[in-house]
């Protein structure tokens, strides 16, 4: 894996302490309230509750980001805007901008700041049938509104981008779980042999990148998804790498691995259909999903310290993909297709 792809996760987060942020963050936005900080993988994150009651999100970006993919970002939630999806929206500066800056050191950081979306996290709510098609239904919902959308800065470097799940393999020595390792093996071969040659033929254009749980937003009233947010792995890739990678967090029982997958997928092809080709290479792309997750979360072990933060909120949530990619094994791909499409 090159030391490019590296770089955002090998990078110290921003360490800004609240009262110089919050100054900097009066001087150029205009917004005074309490800070409480957010876990985050590569940025520092606080969510900020103004002293009007409005709430925001406010970012300071990692050093590891280039200029234009942050400008992509907010160029994309702009577009988004005019959708039939709710995101967090762009707050400007008092001087008109997409975003401010903040020195720390010798360093210079973006500093951004979007809208709150009020709602609980699919990830804090029980699952249930009408919930997982709904999901499905909002994340082609989005994919709509992303499909004319493009910028240079759209393929940024990203560990979690599946397409370069090949290149984990230098990775794989982390991973001290020997059946673990030889899962994740497989895994990676079959998205090679499999996934890979027909990657060419099929439908890209920019995507969420990690509709993970964790990401997606429910109304508590009505049970229904309201909306997405964290846009910080999009780029354009196959569209239905994005289907993959949420269907990864929907992780069924041993016996029923596709309980929720299933009625997801209905949700998703109900309101933009899949091709068959991409849909017959569902089950090598989530089960490709959770490899990276595996192998991340292995590497993440060794390369972070005890009681940071993000590696315990990721143990925390991700220890059970080892035991899910074992179940999709179990059914394997014809097993996988046949529960898939089968009637109900």
């Amino acid at each position: 894996m090159t030391p490019n792809a590296h770089d955002a996760l090998q990078t110290s987060p921003p360490d800004i302490a609240v009262s110089e942020l919050a100054a900097v963050v009066e001087q150029q936005f205009g917004l005074v309230g309490d800070y409480r900080p957010l876990v985050s993988e590569r940025d520092q994150n606080f969510h900020l509750m103004a002293a009007k009651g409005d709430e925001y999100v406010v970012k300071v970006t990692s050093s590891a980001e280039p200029e234009i993919v942050s400008e992509f970002q907010i160029l994309a939630l702009q577009h988004l805007e005019k959708s039939r999806t709710k995101v967090p929206g762009v707050i400007k500066t008092r001087d008109g901008k997409t975003a401010g800056t903040v020195r720390a050191g010798d360093r210079t950081y973006k500093l951004r700041v979007v809208s709150f979306l009020p709602g609980e996290l699919l990830s804090s709510v029980a699952l249930t049938q009408d919930l997982v098609v709904d999901f499905g239904a909002r994340l082609a919902q989005l994919h709509i509104g992303l499909e004319a959308f493009s910028h240079p800065g759209e393929n940024p470097l990203l560990l979690w981008d599946l397409q370069r799940a090949g290149e984990l393999r230098g990775l794989l020595s982390h991973i001290d779980d020997s059946i673990a390792r030889r899962s994740v093996e497989r895994a990676l071969d079959d998205f090679e042999s499999v996934v890979v040659p027909g990657l060419g033929e099929i439908r890209k254009q920019v995507i969420h990148g990690d509709a993970n749980p964790g990401n997606v937003l429910v109304d508590p009233g009505s049970h229904r998804v309201t909306g997405f947010i964290d846009f910080g792995d999009m780029l354009r890739a196959p569209l239905i790498f994005d289907v993959a990678i949420a269907a990864a967090y929907l992780r069924g029982p041993d016996d029923n691995p596709l309980r929720w997958i299933k009625p997801f997928v209905a949700g998703y092809r109900d309101a933009a259909p899949l091709t068959v080709q991409e849909s017959s290479l569902l089950f090598d792309l989530v089960r490709t999903r959770l490899a990276t997750t595996i192998t991340l979360l292995f590497w993440r072990m060794s390369a972070r310290r005890d009681g940071d933060p993000y590696r315990e909120k990721t143990l925390r949530e991700e220890a059970d993909a080892i035991r899910f990619l074992a179940a999709l094994d179990a059914i394997g791909r014809k097993g996988f297709t046949a529960r898939l499409d089968q009637a109900d």
